[in-house]
């Protein structure tokens, strides 16, 4: 099964569809760091502004996947949804959808998408399923999304996100998302697991927290938050948090997980206000093999930027690869059923005309 990919990043639901038993016939992508790591670790991508990509130009493919931009939806920015320009691009998708016909498109998303409204007060998620699903007279999907955690799929971090998936109306066979996964060892999901590593291994850099960060980080405990911080060090900000924190409805910044717990989600930006991505045991951020880790990348895929934010910021944005293999899986085994069906069909006609064997003439 031949995969197209459009917001490819730096290549996490690529590296999963193919570990599923895809071939990636071409991907795309606008940041070039993010298109520098997927050319170290996956192979060629077309760094382009997915508004110019011709679909004309582009190989056939069975399956389109995507990761769309996510910031205008995300809880952790401004949520402008729509009015930014980045929540309609994943409509500039379906003039590929449209002119390559794949059996089953896959688009992925932060859980904000699901809340997110457009300017008649519709609900977005309802728009894409419904443009899906009536693309034009000759085209349309049967189309399923689902909230999944990460976690329950075998990768070290409470991350939630959306699953589109479409499968062409044609085509028989029904989508099932996948069942979660009972780990055969559970502590592989925690913490610990993910900083007791081969010390051999690449991209051990960390990028150094500001000095506020520094200082605030000596107060918190493994498993505590920035409410371990004394009142007379917190920084103005949080003060002003502090002292009206039901009004801020109590937020849990600069979280430091413990060992024994699932991290939570890693953000592109790998601040500690946004994410809990300070070590349990030592006063620095995760470094860079270790966000990789928690977002199930494998030891030897390199991220090899001159720009240690910019390590940070692709791995943050990436669908991660375990939980993209699980949906890659459960896509390729439908379409698999279906041209088993096929198949067996075909046999089944062909059994109906061709000429009675002796075996058979005996046994009627």
């Amino acid at each position: 099964m031949r995969v197209g990919s459009l917001f490819s990043g730096c290549g996490g639901m690529d590296l999963g569809f193919i570990q599923a038993g895809f071939d990636v016939v071409w991907a795309n992508d606008f940041d070039k760091h993010a298109c520098k790591v997927y050319a170290d670790n996956i192979g060629p991508i077309i760094h382009q502004d997915v508004c110019t990509l011709e679909a004309d130009s582009l190989d056939e493919i069975d399956v389109l996947c995507g990761g769309f931009p996510c910031q205008p939806f995300s809880s952790a920015g401004k949520r402008k949804g729509v009015e930014d320009h980045r929540g309609n691009l994943f409509f500039e998708t379906l003039r590929i959808v449209k002119h390559h016909r794949p059996k089953a498109v896959v688009f992925e998303n932060v859980r904000g998408l699901l809340s997110t409204k457009n300017a008649t007060g519709n609900k977005l998620i309802d728009d894409i399923q419904e443009v899906l699903e009536n693309l034009d007279e000759n085209l349309s999907y049967k189309v399923k999304w689902k909230l999944l955690n990460a976690s329950h799929y075998g990768v070290p971090q409470n991350r939630y996100r959306v699953f589109i998936v479409g499968i062409r109306s044609d085509i028989e066979a029904e989508f099932k998302f996948p069942a979660e996964i009972i780990p055969q060892n559970p502590q592989e999901l925690t913490v610990d697991w993910i900083i007791n590593y081969d010390k051999d291994l690449p991209n051990q850099e960390h990028w150094k927290l500001s000095p506020q960060a520094s200082l605030m980080a000596e107060y918190i405990k493994e498993g505590g938050s920035w409410k371990d911080v004394p009142y007379d060090v917190l920084p103005p900000r949080f003060k002003r948090i502090a002292d009206n924190i039901k009004h801020y409805r109590s937020p849990n910044f600069y979280r430091r997980f413990s060992r024994n717990e699932i991290n939570g989600t890693i953000t592109a930006s790998a601040q500690p206000e946004n994410c809990g991505i300070l070590h349990p045991l030592e006063n620095r951020r995760y470094n860079v093999r270790e966000v990789a880790r928690i977002q199930s990348f494998p030891d030897n895929f390199r991220f090899d930027l001159d720009m240690i934010q910019e390590a940070y910021k692709v791995i943050g944005n990436a669908v991660p690869p375990r939980l993209a293999y699980h949906v890659g899986k459960a896509v390729l085994d439908t379409l698999t059923q279906h041209n088993s069906d096929n198949i067996s069909s075909a046999k089944r006609s062909r059994s109906l005309t061709k000429e009675p064997s002796e075996r058979d003439l005996i046994l009627k």
